[in-house]
């Protein structure tokens, strides 16, 4: 059964299943969904806890063992089955035995990286769906993340402005747990209530992370400033440009693809399940359709190959400015001015 981050106290309450499996990518979100799932163990009495990591030479013997034997020590275990990669087929069809057979005093709790459409839709699967509570955690998005600091705050009884909650989250994008940290040190510094604008300013770290693929959300979003903000942090923080510009043409290059295909009297809408573009994304690339057109599409396209030969020491220019310019006129912004020689792109 799926369940919801957010609804896990709730479906745990009614009934506690064999198993339960939290995947996902975001730590901060993974670790309260796991936290939830083992009070909720600890509650019925699953007292003795036993903790396996899958690292090299794991053997799933060792899982069908512990699931079979009995508790030493306890009424009740929790056995929690950590792994940083992709279950196996082996490994899931262990789980998948090992929660259709498990005695009644032992539960298992698995915590994974995000499972791919191909692990979820596998027969192994399946069969352990039957027998436990899945959780999906998913990144909080850009656009919910002012939403997502204001309910945290009002765990603590304390509230914002719409503009101070949208200053916390320009200072926390990209990094939850440090925007947790972030939220508890306003909840010990000042008391309930609202909070100050000059109050937030003053206490809150610039603690953001940024990362390439943030970068093109913003510029499909159109959201200058979050560009130049993105560039600026990455280059900080000394990503390599080769990684930031490929994410930029993989975006790019989408969107000619696009703009070709709504040109040729083809919904976006059927190619962009093609080409894997789902939920959050397929309304990012939307907005960005929207203002651009296919020639000024196809310049960009071109751009990115010539900072391909910046980022590779064959034209001694700058690829982080270059990047900006192309960034942000993406975005929407004035499209920067060219030398001569390039005004013949009508970028």
């Amino acid at each position: 059964m799926q369940v919801r981050p957010d609804a896990l106290d709730a479906a745990l309450a009614k009934r506690l299943p064999a198993l339960v499996w939290v995947h996902g990518d975001e730590p901060l979100l993974v670790l309260e969904a796991t936290d939830a799932a083992r009070r909720a163990f600890r509650a019925a009495g699953h007292d003795e806890r036993l903790v396996l990591a899958v690292e090299r030479g794991f053997k799933t013997e060792a899982l069908l063992a512990e699931t079979r034997a009995l508790s030493l020590f306890a009424s009740s275990r929790l056995i929690e089955l950590r792994m940083t990669g992709k279950p196996t087929a082996e490994l899931g069809q262990a789980l998948a035995e090992s929660a259709a057979g498990i005695d009644a005093s032992t539960r298992l709790l698995v915590s994974s990286a995000r499972l791919d459409r191909k692990t979820t839709e596998s027969a192994w699967f399946r069969a352990v769906d039957a027998h436990a509570l899945v959780v999906a955690v998913y990144p909080v998005e850009r656009a919910q993340l002012p939403q997502w600091i204001g309910q945290r705050l009002g765990r603590q009884r304390q509230r914002a402005d719409a503009d101070t909650l949208r200053f916390l989250a320009e200072r926390v994008e990209g990094n939850l747990l440090a925007a947790h940290q972030e939220i508890r040190k306003l909840g010990l510094l000042f008391p309930e209530g609202l909070l100050g604008d000059d109050q937030v300013r003053s206490a809150v770290s610039n603690v953001a992370r940024y990362d390439a693929f943030g970068l093109s959300d913003a510029m499909l979003a159109g959201d200058v400033a979050r560009v130049l903000r993105s560039i600026d942090g990455l280059q900080a923080e000394g990503e390599a440009p080769p990684l930031v510009l490929w994410a930029l043409t993989d975006a790019v290059r989408n969107l000619v693809r696009l703009s070709v295909a709504r040109d040729g009297g083809r919904a976006p809408a059927t190619l962009m399940r093609e080409l894997r573009i789902f939920g959050p994304r397929e309304a990012l690339y939307g907005q960005a359709l929207r203002r651009l057109d296919t020639r000024r599409l196809q310049a960009a396209l071109q751009e990115t190959a010539r900072i391909d030969r910046m980022a590779k020491g064959l034209i001694r220019e700058d690829p982080w400015a270059a990047m900006a310019a192309l960034a942000t006129t993406l975005a929407g912004a004035a499209p920067p001015v060219m030398p001569a020689a390039q005004a013949d792109a009508n970028w």
